[in-house]
């Protein structure tokens, strides 16, 4: 079970490393994003909330 999970994670971390053009997460409407004089600050809301409705999806799949 510990194996396949490591592979699941892999896999999704390839597809949002290497997806980006194909899903824009990072990038959606309503994540917050300030650019000032001395830094920025980048917090993506929408995107947080998405991969947290696919988690808990899968999660209840599983415990199922």
């Amino acid at each position: 079970m510990l194996i396949g999970m490591g592979v699941l994670l892999i896999v999704v971390g390839g597809i949002l490393h290497f997806g980006g053009k194909f899903l824009p997460l990072g990038k959606l409407p309503g994540d917050i994003s300030i650019t000032g004089e001395h830094g920025s600050f980048y917090f993506p809301v929408v995107t947080c909330i998405i991969i947290s409705i696919v988690l808990s999806v899968i999660a209840n799949l599983f415990h199922r």
